[in-house]
């Protein structure tokens, strides 16, 4: 089979639905940088594991990580080189761009073993199928693209060593802040998201919209109106310029819909709106969509699920 080359940032459902992708399309051999990254990648059925050492590298921007993934590509000369679409993948998988003149594609949502892949572009509004014709397969994989399937492994580990070069110490990270956990689950990995648009009126209404979430044991998000009026904190925002969610099920209150918000959520398993309009774009997707005011909607969805936990 093809080699697959996957880089494991972290641990999380994004980075094990890359690992799962790369499996459907060969051996994957997996890029991790500390033991949860290598940990993940066994989890998910990696064949290899390129477990790198290099001191620093966290201190600067993603140049030094860039310059090890660009090495073991060189070396491996893989079918396809897969990167998570996160700030830092897109980062990452640019650079590996111009290093080895390749060809990239970005946000995937479909990949299969010719290379052929889907991409939805102009906001979700368009799905364009696209193969790189210069070097290998080199794309990030957006969040949802893929269904996240473990298959344990006993993988080849080899130790790389690296240093972190003049060159790629253009960037220095002068300052990481780590928000402290909550009680809900991160937005991006929440099996389901609660979000509330500019329905809901008022920061303090966005009360009803945590309850909700709570008693379901899933994550709050937000429009980019809801944001932008200060109802919720922007680093809750749902859509293009913000998150990208993928639950298994995603409720959309007090949200006309948006393609700048569709964009975001489009991928859910299942999706619920709530809205007083019903010619809302919200409903064009929407599995299932109910026809009134949220603030009576949802405390019956409260009132049921509080009797059934």
């Amino acid at each position: 089979m093809a080699d697959i080359l996957v880089y494991v940032p972290e641990t999380g459902k994004h980075a094990a639905e890359v690992l799962t992708l790369g499996r459907s399309l060969g051996d994957v051999s997996a890029i991790a940088f500390d033991a949860q990254s290598a940990a993940l990648a066994s989890e998910y059925g990696a064949a290899k594991v390129y477990r790198v050492s290099a001191e620093g590298a966290d201190d600067y921007f993603v140049d030094p990580k860039a310059t090890v993934l660009a090495d073991v590509a060189r070396k491996t000369e893989p079918a396809a080189f897969l990167l998570p679409s996160t700030d830092e993948g897109k980062a990452l998988a640019a650079r590996l761009a111009v290093d080895l003149d390749n060809g990239l594609l970005t946000d995937v949502t479909g990949l299969d073993a010719e290379g052929v892949a889907e991409q939805d572009i102009f906001a979700g509004a368009t799905i364009t199928t696209s193969k790189i014709t210069k070097g290998f397969t080199l794309a990030t994989v957006k969040a949802g693209a893929t269904e996240a399937e473990a298959a344990p492994s006993e993988p080849v580990v080899e130790d790389v060593e690296a240093e972190v070069a003049e060159s790629d110490r253009r960037v220095r990270i002068a300052e990481s802040v780590v928000e402290p956990a909550g009680d809900r689950p991160g937005l991006a990995e929440a099996d389901v998201v609660v979000s509330g648009g500019r329905g809901v009126g008022s920061a303090d209404d966005f009360a009803l919209i945590e309850r909700v979430a709570d008693v379901l044991g899933g994550a709050v998000g937000a429009s980019r109106a809801a944001t932008d009026a200060g109802y919720y904190p922007h680093k809750f925002q749902v859509g293009q310029t913000g998150t990208t969610v993928s639950p298994q099920l995603y409720v959309a209150a007090g949200i006309s819909g948006a393609i700048q918000h569709r964009a975001g959520m489009q991928t859910s398993k299942l999706i619920v709106a709530v809205n007083k309009d019903a010619d809302a774009p919200i409903f064009s997707m929407a599995d299932f969509g109910v026809v009134g005011d949220l603030f009576e909607v949802l405390p019956q969805v409260l009132e049921e699920a509080e009797k059934r936990k």
